[in-house]
């Protein structure tokens, strides 16, 4: 194994990064635990956003940084 060199990322793409990770698990997160709940349509929306979540992410990824 070798160790992976991170110096090159940019601090604003970390933090990007670190974002909407946070936010699109917790979304998913909060949807899982809304089903257990029987709460059907506050969980669909949940996953919704975390889909809605990604897409915005790529989209941004996709225009800012490659």
């Amino acid at each position: 194994m070798t160790v992976t060199d991170v110096s090159q990322i940019p601090a604003d793409l970390f933090i990007l990064g670190c974002v909407f990770i946070l936010l699109i698990f917790s979304l998913l997160s909060l949807g899982i635990l809304r089903m257990f709940q029987q709460r059907f349509r506050a969980g669909w929306i949940s996953f919704g956003g975390a889909v809605v979540s990604a897409i915005i992410f790529f989209l941004i990824l996709d225009r800012w940084y490659v």
